[in-house]
């Protein structure tokens, strides 16, 4: 998968997302996945299931994610996020569509065996949720971050200017459409029950720098972080109870 190397804390922002070249014509967008720990004739209800979130967000992804849930009962469901972040005003459009749908967010990489009707997934904490994804996380009303995962953060910045950004001229509109977007950034995060500290902290990194990746306690101190575990039901090994292989990660129930 080609890397898109634009902005950090936002991968672009409102009609400025670009991406590298790539051979596709079609260029990358988050993917969404129904899955399930394994077939039902092995776990039967006590399966997990979940959706699995991959890529950036692009102005395709509302829509996708629209239609993916036209199809299915998301309501109340899990997302594992792995993403790095992408267009601000799509990024807050799908995360407020989460709250409405009260889905769980995480931070998650979704890995799959097996095949046809014997397939089974899991979720591994190592995955890293960049740039808007931490708002992504922030859309869910309840939100977890394993310890293992990463969730990093950086300035908004115009993208097509991300390579040259200490030495490229602005204009005043394009001055004008960073802060608004930083003010629209503001108002979601109080709105989804967030700390205005996660804004200030990422506002902080300049483009040219490393993502910052959030510590344990700023993850919990800016909201991103508010339940225990996953799933409702009590964390249990997957390959004692249902035969599936290995452990998933701590869970809360849909």
């Amino acid at each position: 998968m080609i890397r898109i190397v634009l902005g950090g804390l936002a991968l672009a922002c409102t009609g400025f997302l670009a991406f590298a070249e790539a051979e596709s014509s079609e260029p990358p967008s988050m993917r969404f996945e129904w899955r399930s720990e394994g077939p039902p004739d092995l776990c039967g209800k006590t399966c997990h299931t979940w959706i699995s979130a991959v890529g950036p967000v692009t102005e395709k992804t509302p829509r996708d994610f629209a239609a993916f849930a036209a199809d299915r009962d998301v309501h109340g469901a899990v997302m594992a996020l792995d993403s790095e972040g992408g267009s601000v005003v799509d990024t807050l459009q799908l995360g407020r569509t989460l709250r409405r749908f009260d889905i769980t967010t995480t931070v998650g990489k979704t890995s799959t065996g097996g095949t046809g009707a014997r397939s089974r997934a899991s979720i591994s904490p190592s995955a890293s949720c960049e740039s808007m994804c931490a708002f992504i996380l922030l859309g869910g009303s309840h939100r977890y971050v394993p310890p293992e995962a990463r969730v990093l953060v950086h300035q908004i910045w115009l993208a097509k200017k991300r390579e040259r950004a200490e030495t490229a001229s602005y204009a005043a509109d394009e001055l004008v459409l960073v802060e608004r977007d930083i003010g629209s950034l503001a108002r979601y995060t109080i709105e989804m029950g967030g700390d205005i500290e996660l804004l200030e902290v990422a506002l902080r990194v300049p483009p040219w720098e490393p993502l910052y990746r959030l510590s344990r306690d700023e993850i919990k101190r800016m909201g991103l972080n508010n339940i225990d575990h996953l799933f409702n039901d009590q964390v249990r090994d997957v390959a004692t109870t249902s035969g599936l292989g290995a452990p998933t990660a701590p869970s809360r129930g849909q």
